[in-house]
């Protein structure tokens, strides 16, 4: 399975969240609201989650073997730089 777009939203806060991604994969299934998050580490991407009722989370979509991780990481990291080299910075007028 190919991803064909990454459509990534920059967050703009002094929050750990950096970004929220759209992902579609052979141009016939999108995956929505996975994170980009700025770790101890650099940054790493968070799958869609819900909260469960004892206060963890629980991944609603996930790949299930690693090359697929790798394929979708690699994917939207490459994304989320681009965006960055890519926004607009903003203008304050005096």
């Amino acid at each position: 399975m190919k991803v064909t777009d990454v459509r990534v939203r920059l967050v703009a806060s002094e929050s750990r969240l950096k970004g929220v991604v759209t992902i579609t994969f052979e141009d016939a299934f999108v995956v929505h609201d996975i994170r980009v998050i700025e770790g101890e580490n650099g940054i790493f991407v968070a799958m869609p989650s819900k909260k469960m009722p004892n206060g963890g989370f629980r991944d609603i979509a996930h790949p299930i073997h690693q090359e697929m991780r790798k394929q979708i990481e690699e994917a939207i990291i490459k994304a989320y730089h681009e965006a960055l080299l890519n926004q607009v910075p903003e203008t304050v007028e005096d």
